[in-house]
């Protein structure tokens, strides 16, 4: 029998490939046509993606400009905030909100390490200067 390298477990999907598989939910409507367009769309999400951490990166280092001490670099109130707002914001734009909040917990613990360490590099101001 001629089994097609694509349906043995423990290879790698062919790109150009047709789909091996399909969504039962009538109401589902394909992206793409291949695993290339879906591929190439992630890595152009991804460029988007890292350009608005970089940003974020940016607030979060001007932050630190405003905390008195390491417990207010981690401010554990806001972050409750941060986590049920953009859970709610993956409801809300159709995201699933447990990848959403994942996600979220290790950028904000990334970003909480990297603060605390701009924040110990910084020097008090002295009288509003």
């Amino acid at each position: 029998m001629n089994i097609p390298t694509a349906h043995l477990s423990g290879t790698e999907p062919d790109p150009h490939g047709p789909p091996l598989r399909r969504f039962l939910d009538p109401g589902y409507t394909p992206l793409c046509n291949s695993l290339a367009e879906i591929r190439a769309g992630i890595d152009a999400l991804d460029e988007q993606i890292v350009a608005l951490l970089a940003e974020r990166g940016r607030y979060v280092r001007d932050a630190a400009r405003f905390k008195r001490d390491a417990f207010q670099v981690s401010a554990p109130a806001r972050q409750e905030q941060v986590f049920a707002k953009v859970r709610a914001l993956a409801e809300a734009k159709g995201a699933y909100p447990e990848v959403v909040d994942a996600c979220y917990r290790a950028m904000v613990a990334g970003f909480i390490a990297r603060e605390q360490q701009d924040h110990a590099a910084m020097a008090p101001v002295e009288d509003g200067q």
